[in-house]
């Protein structure tokens, strides 16, 4: 995966919740990757984000909004 080909749809620094839109997403036919970019030492800094292609960015936004998390 190449950074510049995904976007970025979901940010959090809960990993469960990344991976809880993760499967949301992947129920909907929208490959989805979860890239951890918390320190390993001080997991209180950094975000676990949530990237998909750009054909399914604004059906991934939509999908996340719905979520409210």
């Amino acid at each position: 995966m190449a950074d510049k080909d995904w976007h970025i749809v979901f940010s959090t620094t809960q990993s469960y919740q990344a991976y809880i839109i993760q499967d949301l997403l992947k129920d909907h036919d929208i490959e989805a990757v979860v890239i951890d970019k918390q320190d390993s030492f001080y997991v209180t800094l950094g975000e676990i984000e949530v990237y998909v292609e750009p054909e399914n960015v604004i059906k991934a936004k939509h999908l996340v909004k719905k979520a409210d998390f």
